[in-house]
């Protein structure tokens, strides 16, 4: 019998949000007899990203143990704070999410006899030489996690995977807001006909991944992975310029922001030899079709 065969309990934490709702939609065809949760308090999730045949539980990951009662196999922890620039007005919710909130995760598949923790952890920490850990309280407690897991892993031998995502748009990605994604924020206003905005100086690079790309990574590191190391990104980088030139139109200069990193360090390499995975999408086919 083979291992998707075999009926499991998979929890996602943030199943609610862009990356979560995806990842959700594509374990349901790939394990459609196992049964899955998600954790997510709604900060950024919605419950119209909600999907048929799912249990939704609503609350803070911190009271994980006591909101959730089952033993878990899979346990997928997206859920959160998710923003770099915004992170600086938010410093006590980035604490309570990504410290206390991911600390009680992390404890919670330690006592589970047969749990997996697939961490979705941040590609902030590789930007500018390795500074990129420290220059915003979102990388900074994105990075400490990913310490605290491998700690794990050697204190109480935690079966763990963790994947870094660069940069994903696709299908639910927000528009509006500080918690928008660029390419939804330049989607939104080149089909408003406004000016796109762009903040400076615009040469920031960045690897664009589609949403389908890493949620097939996440999958192939909970089937395969173990340990640190799988980076989840396209090899095209493209700067914040380029993006919205290749989009059109007009572009509004904004001023430069506390913590937006000018360039990321991609390496594929763990994540193509373990997992078979690479990214089969382009950003530029993407908004082409947006364009069309």
């Amino acid at each position: 019998m083979s291992d998707k065969a075999v009926k499991k309990t998979i929890l996602v934490t943030g199943g609610a949000g862009f990356i979560g709702s995806n990842l959700i939609q594509e374990l349901q065809k790939r394990y459609p007899d196992s049964k899955i949760l998600s954790l997510d308090n709604y900060f950024a999730g919605s419950k119209d990203n909600h999907i048929k045949g799912v249990t939704y539980i609503e609350g803070d990951t911190k009271n994980i143990k006591i909101l959730i009662q089952e033993n878990i196999d899979l346990l997928f922890h997206l859920g959160e704070y998710s923003r770099v620039e915004a992170s600086f007005d938010d410093i006590e919710k980035v604490i309570d999410f990504n410290k206390v909130g991911t600390a009680s995760v992390v404890n919670f598949c330690k006592e589970q006899p047969s749990c997996k923790l697939i961490y979705a952890a941040s590609s902030t920490k590789f930007a500018d030489n390795g500074e990129g850990r420290d220059q915003s309280p979102y990388a900074f407690t994105k990075a400490i996690n990913v310490d605290l897991i491998n700690n794990y892993g050697l204190w109480f031998s935690l079966n763990y995977a963790i994947v870094y995502f660069y940069n994903v748009y696709g299908e639910r990605e927000r528009s509006e807001g500080p918690y928008a994604t660029l390419i939804g924020i330049f989607k939104k206003h080149f089909l408003q006909k406004t000016p796109l905005p762009v903040v400076a100086p615009g040469t920031q690079k960045r690897n664009f991944t589609h949403v389908n790309d890493i949620v097939n990574g996440i999958i192939l590191a909970a089937e395969k992975g173990k340990g640190d190391g799988y980076q989840l990104g396209a090899k095209e980088s493209y700067s914040v310029l380029e993006i919205a030139n290749m989009f059109g139109g007009d572009i509004t200069l904004l001023p430069e922001r506390r913590g937006n990193r000018m360039f990321g360090v991609l390496d594929t390499t763990k994540a193509e030899r373990e997992l078979g995975w690479k990214a089969t999408q382009k950003i530029k086919d993407y908004i082409e079709e947006i364009k069309k």
